[in-house]
């Protein structure tokens, strides 16, 4: 049974068409990139297209975020404070990275 929107569908699609919206879209004329697992691609795509990202790239953000702090703070106190996050977010980082490839 087709979806009783299937007419309407049909026919803004071809107005589109008409219209030029598929025209000079990327990657067009070119293969698919090859896929091992097409789910999960589909799944990293949605969350990459929506900003998400595993645990220690956000990690990682933080710990260059610490560092360019680092480099404009003269404050010999701040500075230790800072280093001692660092230190922490380089081992938050690594046990990130490790549960991420189970």
């Amino acid at each position: 049974m087709d979806h009783p929107l299937i007419d309407l569908i049909n026919a803004r699609i071809k107005q589109a068409e008409a219209d030029g919206a598929f025209d000079n879209l990327e990657g067009a004329g070119k293969p698919l990139p090859r896929v091992d697992d097409p789910d999960a691609e589909m799944m990293n795509r949605i969350l990459r297209e929506n900003g998400a990202a595993p645990e220690y790239v956000s990690l990682s953000r933080e710990l260059s975020r610490l560092r360019d702090e680092l480099a404009e703070t003269g404050d010999r106190t701040r500075r230790r404070e800072i280093m001692k996050e660092m230190s922490l977010m380089d081992a938050k980082i690594e046990m990130a990275k490790r549960d991420f490839k189970r």
